[in-house]
């Protein structure tokens, strides 16, 4: 039997985005039985991720447990399959009155799901989720042929991203 345990509270998703996901389709937290589900095909989909084997995602998946309050991985699934991945990683600042930045990560739909607004969905949900928990705001980063999607999410352009990659140069799909 997989292991159901959640890396995070279902009640944090907006039930308003629960159940507003086309027929078939849910929407929840990534779950330590997950690996089977096709959960690091869907993030192929966005880009590599190496040969991660079943004991190394539960290995990562524990980390993320520990690090209570910080990882928020959502999961949209249909017949039984991992078809839709995004992240919040929450960041606690001492701006801000010691508050909270939600980053959005690694937002990725199955190629045979999109265009059926699923991407919108998560990133509803993972607004909902970093409103629930007390950031102050969402941040992310993309390229600009993407930036007309989360335009279309309620993001606004706010400045460049800068990266230093402490790793040999490789194609963007295998560099994230």
């Amino acid at each position: 039997m997989s292991d159901t345990r959640p890396l995070f509270s279902a009640s944090l998703i907006s039930p308003e985005v629960t159940h507003s996901l086309p027929e078939g389709f849910t929407i929840r937290p990534l779950e330590r039985g997950d690996y089977g589900k096709g959960f690091l095909e869907c993030l192929r989909v966005l880009t590599w991720t190496g040969h991660v084997d079943e004991s190394e995602f539960i290995e990562r998946y524990d980390e993320m447990v520990e690090a209570k309050g910080t990882y928020y991985f959502a999961v949209m699934e249909h017949a039984d399959r991992i078809v839709g991945t995004g992240a919040l990683v929450v960041e606690k600042k001492f701006i801000h009155q010691r508050g909270k930045c939600g980053h959005v990560e690694e937002i990725s739909i199955a190629e045979e799901h999109q265009g059926k607004g699923l991407g919108l969905k998560m990133i509803q949900a993972l607004d909902s989720v970093a409103m629930n928990v007390g950031c102050y705001k969402n941040i992310l980063n993309c390229g600009p042929h993407n930036e007309p999607f989360y335009v279309k999410c309620g993001y606004h352009n706010s400045g460049m991203e800068m990266s230093h990659y402490f790793e040999e140069e490789r194609d963007a799909y295998h560099r994230g």
